[in-house]
């Protein structure tokens, strides 16, 4: 039997490719259907918040369970926050790391120190919430915070922006918290996207006598921006779907008194993590539910804005050439 008969014997017949193709046609439609299907559960259960405060709930900054008042302003600010200082402090310092595990690190060190990184994602968020609380807030409030309020006490703005007692929790130290937890991530996806340019582009960027930023900056970052953007995208969506290292160090005070970065606030996860079990059918937990609907808003217009990114960078490069 030679070959071709082989294959021949072995082919089941049209019926298999039309079974593969219905199935994976259906595993795309349960997928769609189940995020249909939460949002209409989210939608269903904050309905009574929904009509009652509207889009309001969104810019009102009281929660009041005892008579049933509610607003979402100072948890929608306060996860917004925090995800943009650990933005902020994460996307440099993984860019760093992924520059010179690919670039600048001995070949003996490359896959220690990638592990090493790797392994800090391992560790649950619980005891990331525990360091912050017991370990990292008061030397925050003693060497960061305490300094800062003396230096610029009666300079208008930034005295303000450092006000609050001295006590370790509030946005800036949920930040930074959040900051740690990310970096494994997007540092592990920018190491992974710049190790697949090829290297032959590096070689010849080099050969020409560019520096090594010269090579990063204009050669591996426009091969793999794509890749950049997804691996800060993914380290944002956990930055705002993070529950419990928040709810350790962030304060879970319903008040928004000042803008101050050490201000004790709350974030909708924490909100939800601590009242939804003990919530009141009704008001308060449809204002709950409304919440983890604003979250869930929120997490779909990263995601679209990081899709037109895209597109727009994609559409830069074709003007170009």
């Amino acid at each position: 039997m030679n070959l071709s008969s082989q294959v021949k014997s072995r082919r089941v017949g049209p019926w298999g490719d039309a079974l593969f193709g219905g199935l994976a046609k259906g595993a795309a439609w349960v997928t769609l259907a189940l995020l249909a299907g939460i949002l209409l559960s989210l939608i269903l259960g904050a309905w009574p918040a929904i009509s009652k405060y509207g889009f309001s709930f969104l810019t009102r900054s009281v929660w009041d369970p005892v008579q049933e008042d509610f607003g979402g302003l100072v948890m929608i600010y306060g996860t917004l926050a925090t995800s943009l200082i650990a933005l902020l402090i994460a996307v440099p310092v993984s860019f760093g790391i992924a520059v010179f595990l690919t670039e600048m690190s001995p070949g003996w060190l490359k896959r220690p120190l990638g592990t090493a990184i790797e392994l800090l994602a391992a560790i649950p968020s619980i005891v990331y919430g525990m360091w912050g609380l017991l370990v990292f807030g008061p030397i925050l409030a003693k060497y960061v915070q305490t300094p800062l309020q003396n230096l610029f006490a009666g300079v208008p703005y930034l005295g303000a922006l450092v006000a609050g007692p001295p006590v370790g929790i509030g946005i800036l130290s949920a930040g930074i918290i959040l900051a740690i937890m990310i970096i494994p991530f997007i540092a592990s996806v920018m190491r992974d996207v710049f190790e697949v340019t090829p290297t032959l582009l590096k070689e010849s960027a080099y050969g020409l006598g560019s520096t090594t930023w010269e090579v990063v900056s204009q050669v591996v970052l426009p091969y793999t921006k794509a890749g950049v953007v997804g691996g800060i995208m993914l380290g944002l969506g956990r930055a705002l779907g993070e529950t419990m290292a928040i709810t350790f160090v962030i304060g879970n005070m319903n008040q928004l008194d000042s803008l101050s970065v050490f201000q004790a606030a709350n974030s909708i996860t924490s909100a939800l993590a601590n009242e939804f079990a003990e919530a009141s059918t009704g008001l308060h937990q449809a204002s709950l539910i409304y919440l983890g609907l604003v979250l869930f808003f929120i997490t779909f217009v990263v995601l679209a804005l990081s899709k037109l990114l895209l597109s727009q960078l994609k559409k830069g490069e074709g003007s170009k050439t």
